[in-house]
Formats: C-alpha cells, sequence, structure tokens
C-alpha cells in the first residue's frame, strides 16, 4: 500500500505544456502580484524556500517514485511502471503520491520548477537545485521552470550559462503584450525593453525560451497596438515557441474591476480572431506558435515560423469567412462541447455529420440562437481553466 506520510509541496499551476511533468516547489507564489488581469496568487505572500526545503522535496519525490516501481514488481507486473503508476495514481493517499503516480505514468521524463518567478532565486542556490534535481532523477529529458521578464532582464549572460550547465533546459516567461502602454495599464511591471533584454540572454545562453501572448488583453482600445507591438518584441527576441492564451477576465481582478465599471471593453471572438491574424501576419522570427490552452477558439493556428505561417493565416480566414449559423455552431462545439458530448478541435469538425448534429441538438436545448446568448454559458465555462 503506498506510504501516507510521503508528502512535499505543489504550488497551483504550471504551464499546459507542462502537464506531464514533476513539479517541484522552488518558491511560493508571485513576487509581483499586481498584474491586473491574474487571480491566481491574490491574497498569498510570495516567499523564497531554502535549497534544503527542495532538496527534502526532491527526495521525498524521488522515495514515492521508488516506491511505485517496487510495488509494480511486488504486484507482479514487472518492469511496467506505467501500470503500477496508473494503479498508485488511484489509490495514492494524498496529492503528492498522485502528482508523482502521474509523472510516472507519462514516462517519467521532465520536471518543472514552481511557482511563478523562480529566476528571482539567487543564482548559485538555483543551481545547486538544478544539480541536485538531476542527480536525483538522471533519467530527466527536460527541465522547465516560469520567470518575469523583469527579473530574466537582470540577470547576466554567465548566469544563465551556469544554469543551462545546470540542466535548466526551458524558461517559460509570460510576455503577455509588447506594447508598452498596456504594460503599463495592466501593471506588469516591465517594460517591453526589458522583455527584448531578458528574451534575448535566455535564448543566447541555449535555455530554450517559451514566450505566452494574450490576444484580447489590449480590448476594444488597443487591440491593433497590442498585436502590432507584441509582434514586433517577439521578432526582437526570436523565442523558440510563442504560446497564444486568449484572455479571460476573472471576477475579483482590477482588470475584472475596470470591466465593471465601463472603463475597460472586451473584444467580442470574432475581435479576438483578427487581432491574431494581424498578430501572426507581422511575425518575422523563427518560433513555434502553439496554441496549446482551452481558451483558444483555433486549436488549429499553430506551426513553425515562417514556413507555416501562411496555414495559420489560412485557418484565420476560414473562420471569419463563416456564415453566423456556423460560426455559433463551431462556437458552442468548442466552448460547450462536453455538455453535449461532442467537443470541436478544428473547423472540420463542422463537415462531420454526427458531431455538428450532436451540438445542433445542444444548441437547441439550451435555448442558444445567438452569439449573445451563448457569451454568458461560455464565460462560465472558459472562467474554469484560467
Amino acid at each position: 500500500m503506498p506510504s501516507s506520510d510521503l508528502n512535499f509541496e505543489v504550488g497551483p499551476i504550471r504551464p499546459p505544456s507542462e502537464a506531464q511533468s514533476l513539479l517541484i516547489r522552488a518558491t511560493r507564489n508571485c513576487p509581483w502580484n499586481r498584474c491586473h488581469f491574474c487571480p491566481v496568487y491574490k491574497g498569498e505572500k510570495f516567499s523564497l524556500r531554502t535549497v534544503e526545503e527542495i532538496k527534502k522535496d526532491i527526495l521525498t519525490a524521488r522515495e514515492i517514485a521508488d516506491e511505485i516501481r517496487a510495488m509494480s514488481w511486488k504486484g507482479g507486473l514487472g518492469d511496467r511502471p506505467q501500470e503500477a503508476a496508473a494503479l498508485a495514481y488511484r489509490n495514492a493517499p494524498n496529492d503528492s503520491y498522485r502528482q508523482v503516480a502521474l509523472w510516472l505514468y507519462f514516462g517519467g521524463e521532465s520536471a518543472f520548477l514552481q511557482d511563478a518567478n523562480t529566476l528571482i532565486m539567487r543564482t548559485p542556490e538555483l543551481v545547486e537545485v538544478l544539480k541536485f534535481l538531476r542527480q536525483t532523477f538522471p533519467d530527466l529529458k527536460r527541465v522547465t521552470s516560469y520567470a518575469r521578464s523583469h527579473t530574466a532582464a537582470r540577470k547576466k549572460p554567465e548566469e544563465y550559462r551556469e544554469l543551462k550547465s545546470a540542466g535548466l533546459d526551458r524558461i517559460h516567461i509570460g510576455l503577455e503584450t509588447g506594447y508598452d502602454p498596456l504594460l503599463e495599464y495592466i501593471d506588469k511591471g516591465c517594460t517591453a525593453e526589458d522583455e527584448i533584454k531578458g528574451g534575448k540572454m535566455i535564448r543566447g545562453s541555449g535555455i530554450e525560451l517559451s514566450e505566452y501572448v494574450m490576444p484580447g488583453l489590449g480590448g476594444k482600445k488597443w487591440s491593433r497596438e497590442h498585436a502590432e507591438a507584441t509582434a514586433a518584441v517577439l521578432n526582437e527576441i526570436d523565442p523558440h515557441f510563442i504560446r497564444i492564451r486568449s484572455l479571460v477576465v476573472s471576477p475579483g481582478t482590477r482588470l475584472g474591476e475596470k470591466l465593471e465599471s465601463g472603463e475597460f471593453g472586451t473584444l467580442d471572438e470574432d475581435d479576438v480572431v483578427r487581432e491574431i491574424h494581424t498578430f501572426i501576419s507581422r511575425l518575422e522570427c523563427h518560433a513555434r506558435v502553439t496554441s496549446d490552452h482551452i481558451m483558444n477558439l483555433l486549436e488549429e493556428v499553430e506551426g513553425k515560423l515562417p514556413e507555416e505561417k501562411p496555414r495559420m493565416l489560412a485557418a484565420l480566414e476560414r473562420y471569419l469567412g463563416l456564415d453566423p449559423d456556423d460560426k455559433l455552431v463551431f462556437r458552442v462545439g468548442r466552448r460547450l462541447g462536453a455538455v453535449g458530448g461532442s467537443v470541436f478541435r478544428n473547423l472540420d469538425d463542422l463537415d462531420d455529420s454526427d458531431k455538428r448534429q450532436a451540438i445542433e441538438d445542444l444548441l437547441e436545448r439550451l435555448n442558444i440562437h445567438s452569439p449573445e446568448d451563448l457569451d454568458e454559458a461560455i464565460n462560465k465555462i472558459r472562467e474554469q481553466f484560467i
């Protein structure tokens, strides 16, 4: 049976691309915690963890992993850790055990250092943690972390080289926008110059760089400026990945208050698609664009730049060219499809007669006949995935 006394800290979030990673909490919460759109760490105090605390958690994770592997042999499964991990997940005594079991189930190849800005640690201490993690789990193929652009710009090139040598493979940064007036408006705590400086140093060190952008963040006032300036910043940085995460305004955030007061006006989904089209059309770098979050309407807008830019633009144009009924069916299939048992993944699903019929039945059942009928239901669903 699993050991209920084996437990370690796990933070609240990780990037979608790190869903299969082992989560190791190196810092607690966010040192900035003032971005107007972000609901995640509100009311929580930032703190650094000691190297010894982090090492203890790494050792606990290793002990859980070893126990699950031993259960595989004791249970007659032999060298089949995936089956043992599935069994351990179902019988896990706590979230830590469940997290390690899930990681083993997916192959146990990557780890992610939490929380919002691990790069704020002193470089020698972070190097020590990285080396210990690699020593404890020598089969890891990738180790990644979040960082803020403001922090990234204040490290030195040699520090990034040390981190790379110690085993840090990828840094995720919430760029959100490259438009300075918007960065100030949302209190992001950095400038476009910071974004470029930090991004270039990371890129130059050999560490992979994943930058997140937030379509819709400029609202009605700054949509075009947001798209064009963000593309310009990313063209300067030339990151490995550009990840699209469309804006959802959460209740209780400063941006939510601005929306309620009428100071901030959100775009409708068609206008967000137009904004993404402007953004993609102005990208002149070599990144891989991904749309790996449920908040995005068009999952198929992804590919390698520059060669796949025409295909991405064509997908956006295809959606914008749909008649209103097809747009409504697609939006419901994308946003509420799980309710009707038929989730749309791409525009070709509109041509699948069985999926389409399921969504049209759902439209009737929910009495949805216009985009306005749909918006409130969509917002409630989307808020669950922030």
